[in-house]
C-alpha cells in the first residue's frame, strides 16, 4: 500500500481508536470482558458513592428514553421477595448495561460507567492500554511537524485518556491536544466532526479524521473532512467501492506530512 500524504492546510489529525491506534481485540476480548465479569460486584460495592449514584441516575434516563421511543429493554424477572430493594434495583442496572452491550449501543450513560470501571482497572494495574507500535512514534513525528492531535472515540474522554496515561508504552497522554467522545455527537453523524472543528478552531477542511469504520469515514467526508481509513488485522473488509473511494493505510507509517 502507498504513502498518502496529509493535505499540506491540515492543522490537525483527529484520531479514532478502536481498530486505529489500538487493537480491536483489546476492546473485545479485555475490556467488555471486564465490565461483565466485574459489573454487579463494582455496584454493590460503589452503590452509596455520589459517582455511582451519577452513573445509575444517567442509565436510568437513557431507560426512559428508550421506552419513550419504543426500543425494546431487557424483562426484570427478579424475585422481590428473595431479594433486598438494593439487590433488586443493583440487578435491573446489571441486566439493562448487560443488554446496552449485547446490542452494541454507544450510549454516554453506558460509556461513562464503563469509563469509571476501567479506571480502577487501569490504576490498579490490572489492564494496560494497548497501542499499535507505529502509533506513537508517528504521533510524535506529526507534532514535530506542528500538527495538532486529537481523539475522538465512542468511548467516554475518561476512558480514553486511561487507556494512553496507562498504556504498554508508558504514560503517553501528553501527545494528544483533547479528546472527544459521544458527548459532541455520534460518530456517524456529520454535524459531530462540524462540532469539532469548531470547537479546536480549525475549518472541516484543515482536519484529517483516520478511522477504520467506512460510516464515520463518509459522516466525516460529508462535513468536509479529509478521511483516511486504517486498515488492521480483524477490521471490518471493505468493499471493493470503498477501497477504490479512501485513501487507505496499514501503517501509521504510510502517512506523511505534505512538504
Amino acid at each position: 500500500m502507498a504513502t498518502v500524504s496529509i493535505p499540506v492546510n491540515t492543522c490537525a489529525l483527529l484520531l479514532d481508536i478502536e481498530g486505529t491506534t489500538t487493537p480491536i481485540t483489546f476492546v473485545k476480548d479485555i475490556l467488555f470482558p471486564y465490565i461483565k465479569e466485574h459489573l454487579e460486584d463494582y455496584l454493590s460495592a460503589h452503590w452509596e458513592e455520589d459517582e455511582c449514584k451519577q452513573d445509575v441516575h444517567l442509565l436510568k434516563k437513557q431507560i426512559e428514553e428508550d421506552m419513550k421511543q419504543n426500543r425494546s429493554c431487557p424483562v426484570h424477572t427478579v424475585d422481590q421477595t428473595v431479594h433486598t430493594d438494593e439487590e433488586k434495583a443493583i440487578r435491573e442496572v446489571v441486566d439493562n448495561v448487560l443488554w446496552q452491550m449485547a446490542a452494541d449501543r454507544k450510549s454516554t450513560a453506558l460509556k461513562q460507567l464503563q469509563g469509571h470501571m476501567w479506571r480502577a482497572a487501569y490504576t490498579s494495574g490490572k489492564i494496560k492500554g494497548q497501542v499499535y507500535e507505529d502509533v506513537i512514534p508517528a504521533i510524535r513525528r506529526w507534532r514535530a511537524s506542528g500538527l495538532k492531535v486529537y481523539i475522538y472515540s465512542s468511548g467516554s474522554v475518561e476512558a480514553q485518556k486511561l487507556l494512553f496515561e496507562y498504556s504498554v508504552e508508558g504514560d503517553v497522554l501528553d501527545l494528544f491536544d483533547g479528546h472527544f467522545d459521544t458527548n459532541i455527537g455520534a460518530k456517524v453523524d456529520s454535524k459531530s466532526y462540524k462540532n469539532i472543528a469548531e470547537r479546536i478552531g480549525c475549518g472541516p477542511n484543515e482536519i484529517t479524521f483516520l478511522t477504520d469504520v467506512t460510516r464515520e469515514a463518509k459522516a466525516a467526508e460529508d462535513a468536509g473532512v479529509n478521511v483516511v481509513v486504517v486498515v488492521r488485522p480483524g477490521n471490518m473488509e471493505l468493499t471493493n467501492e470503498e477501497r477504490d473511494h479512501y485513501n487507505l493505510i496499514t501503517t501509521f507509517n504510510q502517512l506523511e506530512v505534505s512538504g
